[in-house]
């Protein structure tokens, strides 16, 4: 029964939570543009409630769409900041944007949700802005991947621009392959009472239930190009809220410090050892790069002298240990997804393996084959010499056999034959004697007259 109870009662607050993230939503007007489908309904190469610039050139102003930075030349920059500030604890922020470029194209495209916005970023990138307060959301091609969508946060205490590392100071990322597409892509930014979410073209990114932007922070949009550039085009930028009339006034300096400190601690999440250089010393002041780090001073049982002071202490601690717990589940769960997917790594490794071993074995059969192939050819080759051999002696044979009455017989019937020839001729002479003298006796025979 308390089984059918816990279930009913986890139902009923994903139930809740998702009619709470599907309340109503109203566009704030001077934090967007570009919803009806034109960025100026007048025409003008400008958009209304924004400020334009870049480097070197002020980035192109169309119809439907922003070009940040253009496909030709390369090394530029171009950004678009709002022109107030956001006044809304609770908003969903979506900004459509295409990207093109050459086959090894470069550059990256920042979404800012900073303090003093433009006066201290400009057209920076978050690896070339100095000192700022704020949110930064940076699509590009992180560590040679397809693309990757990253969260950075910083208090105002990091130079991001002399850091020697940059990319580790990233909260959460996710893999987009966003260039070339031919279609626009959806990045949306959610902030609720209970959660910051980042999800593209529908699907989440990542989230974090420790941070939470205050009011008063500006919105802006910033790209930069390599010598092969890629053409960064925005074609919108809505900003909604559940209520237009709940606005809240830019915090002070002091007001805003635990929601700072909170955006360092998550900043610092995921950081190496070594940056720390030694300087924390062994002190619990909130300083430490831990993740777990409650940031609960440890005090004295003795400056605890009333019941609502040491309540106060139990429930701070309390929480904070509701907290840890919170992140110890994350981790663990994030830990058995990357288990699952290791698993799934290695039984493709081992069917990849037994793919392999499986070709060896018919390679062997293989090899045999051909080593009976190579027998077969000898013997073929022995039996082929012998054949010839045995033709070759029994020609000699036969001729050695039959030469020598060759040689009898063309003596003897090619032999030349004189007796016919002498016959010839000595009848001939005799021939031509006796016609000799029948002609002279005829002559001399004596005549008869008539």
């Amino acid at each position: 029964m308390r089984l059918l109870q816990s279930s009913t009662l986890a139902f009923g607050l994903a139930t809740t939570a998702k009619l709470v993230e599907a309340q109503a939503q109203f566009l704030v007007n001077e934090l967007s543009f570009g919803y009806t489908g034109r960025i100026n309904d007048r025409g003008q190469a400008t958009v209304p409630g924004f400020s334009i610039q870049g480097t070197p050139d002020v980035p192109e102003v169309l119809s439907n769409k922003i070009i940040l930075t253009p496909p030709h030349p390369g090394n530029t920059r171009g950004a678009i900041w709002a022109d107030q500030q956001n006044k809304y604890q609770t908003w969903v922020a979506d900004v459509d944007f295409r990207v093109n470029g050459p086959e090894r194209g470069s550059g990256n495209l920042n979404i800012w949700l900073a303090r003093r916005g433009n006066q201290e970023i400009g057209s920076s990138s978050v690896y070339t802005v100095n000192r700022f307060d704020g949110l930064a959301l940076v699509i590009d091609q992180h560590g040679g991947s397809g693309g990757m969508i990253r969260g950075f946060l910083n208090d105002g205490s990091t130079d991001f621009k002399a850091h020697q590392s940059v990319d580790s100071l990233a909260f959460g990322h996710c893999n987009y392959p966003y260039r070339n597409l031919g279609r626009p892509s959806q990045i949306k930014l959610r902030q609720t009472h209970q959660v910051f979410k980042v999800e593209v073209d529908g699907h989440l990114c990542f989230e974090s239930d420790k941070i939470t932007i205050p009011p008063g922070y500006f919105f802006g949009i910033t790209a930069a190009a390599g010598d092969n550039p890629d053409s960064f085009e925005i074609f919108k930028m809505v900003t909604m809220t559940e209520n237009l009339d709940a606005k809240h006034d830019a915090p002070s300096q002091q007001q805003g410090q635990p929601i700072q400190n909170q955006a360092q601690a998550q900043t610092s999440y995921g950081r190496k050892a070594n940056q720390n250089n030694g300087n924390n010393n062994g002190n619990s002041n909130g300083n430490s790069d831990d993740p777990f780090d409650d940031y609960i001073p440890d005090a004295n049982a003795d400056a605890i002298t009333s019941s609502k002071a040491q309540f106060a202490d139990l429930h701070n601690r309390i929480q904070s240990t509701n907290h840890h717990l919170s992140s110890i589940f994350r981790q663990v769960a994030g830990l058995n997804n990357i288990g699952e997917k290791r698993h799934e790594e290695t039984s493709k490794a081992i069917h990849d393996v037994k793919q392999l071993l499986y070709k060896l074995d018919r390679l062997d059969s293989l090899q045999n084959e051909i080593s009976k192939l190579q027998r077969d050819l000898r013997d073929m080759r022995s039996d082929i010499n012998l054949k010839v051999k045995d033709s070759e002696h029994a020609v000699k044979s036969f001729i050695g056999t039959n030469h020598g009455n060759m040689l009898e017989h063309v003596a003897v019937q090619a032999a030349p034959r004189h007796g016919k020839l002498i016959f010839v001729i000595i009848g001939s002479q005799i021939l031509i004697v006796a016609a000799y003298i029948y002609y002279e006796r005829k002559k001399t025979l004596p005549k008869k007259y008539l």
